[in-house]
């Protein structure tokens, strides 16, 4: 299924597999980082998922430690974690109009395939205000 998913976002956004493959990584690992209920629902359903958000993570050397986790999902933490993923994304070659197509290719595949609705835009991928708003489906796969 994560192939499927990588297929998805190279369509939906007209980039190549292997540059939709990365970009997934970096922002699936941005959303885990920030305690995103939508991270917790997809890697619950999707095989994969969760590996290549740690391997991403690794290669880019995203911290990994419970104290910086919890760092990062303060008010500061969450601006920095956002502004670092918009420049991996841009340091893949990916346009800002490209970028713009992720977040929407990504929540059409988990509605369609999984019933994961509530995700659309940056605010409730990273949980600006730590609550992001997800459907009963989503919210009863994480538990």
């Amino acid at each position: 299924m994560l192939r499927d998913l990588i297929r998805h976002v190279a369509t939906e956004t007209g980039i190549t597999q292997a540059r939709a493959r990365e970009a997934l990584g970096i922002i699936m690992n941005a959303a885990d980082r920030q305690g995103s209920p939508f991270a917790d629902a997809l890697f619950k359903r999707l095989p994969g998922a969760r590996t290549l958000s740690a391997k991403i993570g690794s290669d880019i050397g995203a911290p990994t430690g419970t104290i910086a986790r919890l760092i990062e999902q303060t008010p500061g933490g969450r601006r920095a974690v956002a502004c670092g993923m918009i420049e991996r994304l841009q340091g893949c070659d990916l346009s800002h109009k490209e970028i713009g197509l992720m977040l929407p290719a990504i929540a059409g595949f988990a509605e369609e395939a999984y019933a994961i609705t509530g995700f659309g835009h940056l605010g409730d991928l990273l949980g600006s205000d730590g609550n992001a708003a997800l459907s009963p489906s989503a919210i009863a796969a994480v538990a």
